[in-house]
């Protein structure tokens, strides 16, 4: 089984694994950073492990290429299909870069306040430091953002990517993207993202950035009842 089959449990139990909850069973991300988990795999010791990290009325996300096992405890209360995309060549070199800055925590309420409208996945309080992020000011406003997800030995997700509704349409998804992945690539890493099945436009768009589908994915949100 490759790395990329389990991202989340990968990148918590390496990389992450100081954003992380948990034991060498079953992990999650601290509740302000992310609500991903992941067991280690589908054995029942680490199905109740993972069940033991989400209390009482909590949900948590479980992304990964084999078929999800809902542990006895939780329930899944939605699932759907998404697809893995891999960086198959280098991001193109795109002109007009020199508006793209970096984000630090002093942007984070801004960063928040634009996942919420835009909603590219869960992004908390903490998300922002999963990795870098950059992003697009146009007259002082956070226009566009982009930034990095899981992250694990020789790997790192572009994630986060999303525009305010008030700049769509200017290519800042396509440019941001670009620069996250070739940033990436700069370390000797390889990028991969994820996007939903049925979202053609941003398949598609990453395709053009050098992407290509790997393999399909199952998500599920889980919870545990009051």
């Amino acid at each position: 089984m490759s790395a990329l089959d389990r991202p989340v449990w990968m990148s918590l139990s390496t990389s992450h694994s100081a954003l992380s909850l948990g034991d060498d069973l079953a992990r999650r991300y601290a509740r302000e950073v992310n609500l991903f988990a992941s067991a280690r795999d589908d054995t029942m010791p680490a199905l109740t492990a993972l069940a033991d990290l989400v209390q009482p009325g909590e949900r948590v996300f479980v992304l990964q290429v084999p078929q999800i096992t809902v542990p006895p405890a939780l329930v899944a209360v939605k699932e759907a299909k998404g697809v893995q995309m891999l960086a198959a060549r280098g991001a193109p070199a795109l002109a007009g870069q020199e508006d793209i800055v970096q984000l630090t925590d002093a942007d984070a309420p801004e960063m928040l306040v634009l996942a919420g409208l835009t909603e590219p996945g869960p992004f908390l309080r903490r998300t922002h430091t999963m990795g870098a992020f950059i992003g697009i000011r146009s007259g002082g406003r956070l226009a566009a953002m982009a930034g990095e997800r899981f992250r694990f030995p020789g790997y790192t997700e572009v994630s986060g990517v999303c525009t305010h509704p008030d700049f769509r349409g200017r290519g800042l998804a396509r440019r941001l993207s670009a620069a996250v992945a070739a940033a990436i690539e700069a370390r000797g890493e390889r990028p991969f993202l994820h996007a939903w099945k049925t979202n053609r436009a941003a398949i598609a768009l990453y395709e053009s950035l050098g992407f290509e589908i790997r393999d399909e994915v199952n998500v599920a949100v889980l919870e545990r009842g009051a």
